[in-house]
């Protein structure tokens, strides 16, 4: 079988190229707006338009994709970015890059989807694995190329500008050339964002704010940087060593939330990075310290994402997780898009040391965020552990979905089940008197034969009532409402 960079080495060396570019010219534009004295809410502001260009481009990507098919979506995205980008010489109207910076966005959405899409399709269920690591690669050493770059422009030129229009218009030469048959269209993903919320709450919570994490970072560290007095090729050095540290921790992450729970490897990460953004922030380092700093901070923010998708997958459904997919996308979007915007204003107000107190803030509003939940489900497994008798446990199988599994229940007067599933069939009004007389019966006699059934009903509106909105989920037990069995299979009566 061929290797997948041999397979798919169009489609990599594209995303190769086109990453290159979007990482020159979102460093360049950081550096350059700090260079001429711009406040940080303007390049907060910056860094929120290209994230809202790539919310709003999901949205346009499927419609251009349906319509013209993935490589003229492709070539037409490249154009506007390529012509997006080179504006920013004609012009320093701030107003005008904040469009500029929209229109990239929402461009470099529309190439992703096409790329995405195109591998997600076509790679084999073998090598898909292979071909997504092979993917994630390519886009972390493009990131790091184009930082490496700007290292030979230090004095911030119109060539970085040339350089980021070169590589969006060769980065479509491989795509226009290969030889592989084109994918299908795509149609648009559905949206279920309430009740992800609802089911996977601490996986969303955690890429929310791993959104408002990242998007800060790539906006406004390279200002950050800057004031505190780096070179430009230093900057450049500082962002290169972080995102060289995400890329290198994705595989032993994932290796190791194999081994340990994630929900608690997660809570572990956001409390390490919360000590090493204050130590950042509040401790003066040497060039070497900062290096090694920045280097452990991209360990832990850039594996925030992929742990947090990860558990949000393996507590849904197969065929939930077309949507799922596009709800993550969604809300790591959204906060992509306010995260540079609160961070620049602090940083406005208090100093360029806010842009990673801000980060410690999130990462303590995560940890208690999750160790809430966390406490939540464990009250809420033993309250349901509870409930089951001592002597008796329901066991999951075929038989629980069927209503012969009801004749198996210890619990359950014999006489009623020979009545409920005896062959006669009676009218469905008598059936209802039967099922509520029975129904009556059942609770009169439960009530008066033992303590701990009255306990164990009572135990259903506590739960109900002390649970949070978002506290059932992320749980691998899902809460069933306790019944009267009698009145169970009354009901059960009235459905066959």
């Amino acid at each position: 079988m061929p290797s997948p960079f041999r397979s798919f080495s169009s489609l990599f060396s594209t995303t190769l190229i086109m990453v290159l570019g979007a990482g020159l010219l979102t460093t360049y534009l950081a550096l350059s707006l700090a260079r001429d004295g711009v406040e940080q809410l303007w390049i907060g502001g910056m860094m929120s338009a290209y994230y809202f260009g790539l919310v709003a481009g999901s949205k346009v990507g499927h419609r251009l994709i349906a319509r013209v098919g993935h490589i003229r979506t492709f070539v037409a995205s490249a154009s506007i970015v390529t012509a997006s980008a080179l504006c920013h010489a004609l012009t320093d109207t701030l107003e005008i890059w904040l469009l500029l910076r929209l229109l990239v966005g929402t461009g470099m959405m529309c190439q992703y989807m096409v790329l995405e899409s195109w591998l997600n399709e076509q790679a084999d269920s073998s090598q898909r694995g292979s071909v997504f690591a092979g993917y994630m690669i390519v886009s972390y050493l493009g990131m790091v190329g184009g930082q490496t770059l700007l290292s030979f422009f230090p004095q911030l030129g119109i060539e970085p500008l040339l350089l980021v229009g070169i590589c969006y218009a060769l980065c479509i030469v491989p795509i226009a050339l290969t030889r592989r048959i084109h994918p299908q269209p795509l149609h648009p993903a559905p949206l279920k964002i309430m009740a992800f919320w609802r089911k996977v709450p601490q996986s969303l919570t955690t890429i929310l704010i791993a959104g408002g994490i990242s998007g800060s970072f790539y906006g406004l560290a390279p200002a950050f940087a800057a004031g505190i007095g780096l070179s430009n090729s230093e900057v450049a050095s500082f962002m290169s060593a972080t995102i060289l540290a995400g890329l290198l921790a994705q595989w032993p992450m994932g290796k190791l939330s194999d081994r340990i729970p994630r929900s608690r490897l997660v809570r572990v990460n956001s409390a390490l990075l919360g000590l090493i953004v204050l130590v950042i922030a509040l401790v003066p380092l040497n060039t070497l310290l900062l290096l090694a700093a920045t280097f452990c901070f991209g360990i832990l923010a850039f594996t925030l994402y992929p742990l947090a998708t990860a558990m949000a997958n393996q507590r849904i459904e197969q065929s939930e997780r077309v949507a799922l997919s596009a709800t993550i996308l969604l809300t790591f979007g959204i906060g992509a898009t306010l995260g540079p915007l609160v961070a620049s204003f602090s940083m406005q107000l208090f100093g360029n040391s806010m842009l990673y107190l801000y980060m410690a803030v999130c990462c303590v509003i995560l940890f208690l965020r999750l160790a809430r939940v966390n406490y939540n489900q464990k009250v809420a497994t033993r309250l349901l552990s509870e409930q089951q008798p001592s002597d008796y446990q329901l066991a999951s199988g075929d038989l629980v979905s069927s209503p012969l599994a009801a004749a198996l229940d210890p619990r359950v007067d014999e006489e009623l089940v020979q009545q409920q599933m005896r062959d006669d069939v009676e009218p469905l009004a008598e059936q209802n008197t039967t099922a509520n007389e029975a129904t009556a019966e059942g609770v009169a006699q439960s009530d008066v034969a033992s303590e701990p059934t009255v306990k164990h009903n009572n135990f259903v509106p506590n739960i109900q009532e002390d649970a949070p909105p978002f506290a059932p989920s992320d749980s691998l037990i899902e809460p069933e409402s306790p019944q009267n069995p009698k009145h169970e299979l009354a009901r059960l009566r009235v459905l066959c």
